[in-house]
């Protein structure tokens, strides 16, 4: 696998201050992990973004400080939606020797023939599942082949996925992945959710308020 490597530098500026530094055209972070101390750092940000577009919650990244290299899983992005930029990141740095407990992607692979040929829609219940392994063990994503879907009412469940007996799921095993409902079906639970109040979620707290 190819090496994803991003530069970091010690920084000094905390709290609200680190508003200057985005202004500067830098990305406030932080990296943390089993006998590491907290560590606050900066990173290019247009390099940074540009890099971890690509990166899964999954996928291990390279940071080089001060000459050294560490293995780190992105564990937390703040981001300005309206400017669409990231704000603060923090960093899981691992030991390739200690299991580690991720949330990996699923993505769903294939044509479904009651799909295609019933007129069936395809619903998914769930895009990750949490798996529990060592860090050379992981995975970017795990496919789901739909194409065993062949009747109205098929489902996929997190025990019928392939995956390797080095990483241990820690999602139910009963847990549908995805279903492939009759349109009637289909229409009724979207007469359902119209009817149901409007839940409006507290945003997150801004980082180190």
């Amino acid at each position: 696998m190819k090496e994803i490597l991003l530069k970091a530098t010690h920084r000094s500026v905390i709290g609200k201050q680190v508003k200057a530094l985005r202004r500067q055209g830098l990305l406030p972070a932080v990296l943390y992990g089993r006998g590491f101390e907290p560590t606050p750092v900066v990173f290019d940000l247009k390099e940074t973004t540009h890099t971890l577009s690509f990166v899964a919650s999954s996928t291990l990244v390279t940071i080089e400080l001060d000459g050294e290299k560490h293995l780190a899983l992105v564990r937390e992005k703040q981001r300005d939606y309206i400017r669409n930029i990231l704000k603060h990141i923090d960093f899981q740095l691992v030991s390739m020797q200690d299991k580690i407990r991720v949330n990996v992607p699923l993505e769903l692979v294939g044509e479904s023939w009651a799909v295609k040929n019933l007129n069936g829609i395809m619903v998914a219940n769930i895009s990750f599942i949490e798996v529990e392994c060592l860090p050379q063990d992981l995975v970017d994503k795990i496919t789901v082949d739909v194409s065993v879907m062949k009747t109205i009412g098929a489902n996929i469940l997190v025990r019928d996925l392939a995956i390797a007996n080095t990483i241990t799921v820690l999602t139910d095993p009963t847990e549908v992945i995805v279903v492939v409902t009759g349109q009637a079906a289909e229409e009724a639970a979207e007469g359902a959710a119209e009817i149901e109040p409007e839940v409006i979620e507290k945003g997150k707290k801004e980082e180190e308020a």
